[in-house]
């Protein structure tokens, strides 16, 4: 059964994430790209100088760790939480330490409770900065923002990016007709596998929900003084090589919560002739071919539109 076309302001919990187990977490952090200094450089340039503390970050929705561990050096304490124990146990396995060298803190919770199921709970105004990488699309907006307002310090930021949709490089031989291919992808064989969430990253965030615009507005947060920065395609926004091979292309493809979904509803095509990812490596890999690159040696050059919010609590 498909999924709703369009986002909505809240998704049911047992909607919002791809269960991830030990297995598919390990794989995620080996695979997914950290990203970009200059990311982490604005969420900090902007907290520090809206006048933010460096005691304690709360990473929600913080899967294997990765912006947890870029912003680490910069906070005494370090906290991630994710609802999924695959995610959570990763995080643990890899290890983080803060600036004080305390070992970070890896718990199960979701956005919504941000640590209220937690013992003892997370307590109210004690975090400086939080944090969602690639995350705030599944949130249930309208209980993150209040549980966000109840932890957070006054003055503190809450930053939510995401990468947006993945393009083909219009650089890559071929690129209009390697992009119409990622494309009936989409349509074809993730359609019925998209979330809400899907389309809000696709958006670039463009509507999701805000404070403000809630159903029942959370006061705490300044609309004044919110900050929406975006990234175009020539500026890094991940770290990593500007082009992968094709091996790399379909181990990254993997993770994504569409192709997630439908590799759990297919276990037995995974790998094989039948394998939606598999399809599209071949058609890729026949178009570059028939754009002059050598068989063996195709590449794929991908970019995104990167965006980074900022909101502040009132001081």
């Amino acid at each position: 059964m498909s999924k709703p076309e369009s986002a909505s302001t809240a998704f049911p919990k047992e909607k919002t994430f791809s269960s991830y187990n030990k297995e598919q977490g390990k794989f995620y952090a080996q695979v997914r790209r950290d990203y970009h200094p200059k990311v982490y450089e604005a969420i900090i340039d902007h907290h520090t100088s809206t006048g933010g503390g460096h005691d304690t970050i709360l990473d929600v929705g913080c899967g294997p760790g990765t912006a947890a561990r870029g912003l680490a050096s910069h906070f005494a304490h370090v906290i991630g939480l994710d609802p999924s124990e695959g995610m959570i146990s990763t995080a643990r396995s890899i290890g983080l330490v803060s600036s004080t060298a305390e070992p970070a803190r890896f718990e199960r919770s979701t956005a919504e409770e941000l640590g209220a199921n937690l013992s003892p709970p997370l307590p109210d105004s004690s975090v400086d900065l939080i944090t969602a990488a690639n995350a705030a699309h599944w949130f249930d907006m309208s209980g993150f923002w209040p549980s966000a307002a109840r932890v957070l310090k006054p003055g503190g930021t809450v930053a939510l990016w995401t990468s947006g949709e993945i393009r083909a490089h219009p650089s890559m031989p071929n690129a209009a007709a390697i992009q119409e291919a990622f494309d009936e992808h989409q349509e074809r064989d993730m359609k019925p596998y998209l979330e809400p969430g899907s389309l809000l990253v696709r958006g670039r965030y463009a509507d999701l929900p805000l404070p403000w615009t809630l159903a029942q507005p959370v006061s705490e947060f300044d609309k004044t003084t919110f900050v929406r920065k975006e990234w175009d395609p020539s500026e890094q926004f991940f770290v990593g090589m500007p082009e992968a091979d094709l091996d790399m292309f379909e181990k990254m493809m993997a993770t994504g919560s569409a192709e997630t979904r439908w590799r759990q509803a297919h276990p037995d095509d995974v790998g094989t002739e039948r394998d939606v990812l598999k399809i599209l490596r071949k058609k890729i890999e026949q178009l570059l071919q028939e754009a002059g690159v050598e068989k063996g040696k195709e590449k794929l050059k991908a970019t995104v539109y990167g965006v980074l919010l900022l909101v502040k609590k009132q001081a």
